[in-house]
């Protein structure tokens, strides 16, 4: 299908696309929903109401949340009136005064994050930070491959791409094992993770079945998950990553729909053991997408999101099983992509072995952890219909100096 836009066949954003996000211009303040289509932006509200779709007040919001909470018929709904005002010639004349140069426009938080879960669904990841952190003991947990394993996040700390990321203080081990040192922290990484978008609230002691999730999923963004290496390792014992992960969790501006997703679903690693029932389902696959970590303008990884052991079916079936219910907003990642090729781990903590072997970057500096000034972009695509390529919005941020 083509557009009546002069758009690049090659463009990873184009009809095949159609992510969501917030935006505003200088012209205009307040905030709105968006959808990206090559180098434009589409004011949804705006062109629905001139080409007279009724529920387009959806869009006229400052976030995402009014949309996400009307489920899976409306947002197919609305996926298909968007490609067929932005493909049919008949709509050019009620739609393209709607639509807004990419580089004029300001982007914004893309929802109200509800609750925030992060997951450590690579099992490369979870072994190689096993080896690390626990050196005297298995390098998986015993549960992990029973179950996919998380924390609870801050939902309040979840930041859009752009926004400066703060050096956190905290408490980190003493060399000499005397009183824990405090001050900033001295080994802040990054995480190169997918996250999920959930729509579609649920109650109380209601659980979601892996075969329900997609009712649930509405779409996906990258996410870097921030972490301060030396705090968490101080304190994550027994109850797990607080201070070293709860100071900023960065997510891409555009949500891609998962119905873009279709063409780039795969079979999952082999799971051994079998799951248990509530996680056994054909329609608990994998995802296709080949991500791209830069640092201070080197290419550092290229992590493959087709190798992480848990499906995001699995991941919602598993944070429901016990009855906590879904909210519209609520987001989770999937934990860093890592796999086997050192050119494929997703954090810095694996690629320079805890800071022994510095990565080198292209301006003939080094890095074992990150210093002040740097910044780290992620990008992301997945094979789309027809040959075309689905993107991902990219998720940026720079680090300035603890206060």
């Amino acid at each position: 299908m083509t557009s009546w836009l002069d758009l690049d066949p090659t463009d990873p954003f184009g009809l095949q696309t159609l992510p969501y996000g917030v935006f505003s211009t200088a012209t205009r303040p307040d905030r709105r929903v968006g959808v990206r289509i090559g180098n434009r932006v589409l004011d949804a509200a705006a062109a629905a109401e001139q080409a007279g779709m009724e529920s387009g007040e959806t869009w006229a919001c400052t976030s995402l949340n009014r949309f996400l909470a009307r489920g899976p018929r409306a947002w197919a709904a609305a996926r298909e009136w968007l490609t067929m005002v932005l493909s049919d010639e008949a709509y050019r004349d009620a739609v393209e005064a709607s639509l807004h140069p990419l580089d004029q426009v300001a982007l914004h938080l893309p929802f109200e994050v509800a609750d925030y879960v992060d997951f450590y669904a690579s099992e490369h990841h979870a072994a190689n930070l096993g080896a690390i952190f626990r050196p005297d003991n298995p390098a998986l947990p015993t549960a992990w491959k029973h179950l996919p394993i998380g924390y609870h996040g801050r939902s309040g700390t979840v930041v859009v791409s752009g926004t400066d990321v703060l050096r956190p203080n905290g408490q980190s081990r003493s060399p000499d094992g005397g009183r824990p040192h405090f001050g900033p922290s001295t080994r802040l990484d990054i995480e190169a993770e997918v996250g999920f978008v959930v729509g579609g609230a649920t109650r109380l002691g209601m659980p979601v079945a892996v075969p329900e999730a997609a009712e649930h999923l509405f779409g996906v963004v990258l996410l870097n998950d921030w972490s301060a290496r030396d705090i968490q390792a101080w304190e994550y014992v027994p109850l797990g990553p607080f201070l070293g992960k709860s100071f900023m969790t960065s997510i891409s501006a555009w949500v891609t729909p998962m119905a873009a997703f279709d063409s780039a679903r795969v079979d999952l690693p082999r799971q051994d053991p079998r799951p248990h029932d509530y996680l056994h389902h054909e329609t608990a696959r994998g995802m296709d997408l080949h991500l791209e970590v830069t640092l201070n303008g080197t290419v550092v990884s290229r992590p493959e999101y087709r190798h992480m052991y848990w499906s995001p079916e699995q991941m919602l079936a598993h944070l429901t099983v016990n009855g906590a219910s879904l909210r519209d907003g609520d987001l989770f990642g999937s934990g860093t992509v890592s796999g086997a090729d050192p050119g494929t781990l997703g954090s810095l903590v694996e690629l320079t072995a805890n800071g022994a072997n510095p990565v080198a970057l292209d301006n003939g500096t080094t890095r074992g952890f990150l210093e002040d000034g740097d910044v780290v972009t992620m990008t992301a695509w997945a094979p789309g219909p027809d040959g075309t390529r689905i993107g991902v919005g990219e998720v940026t941020g720079r680090v300035v100096a603890a206060l």
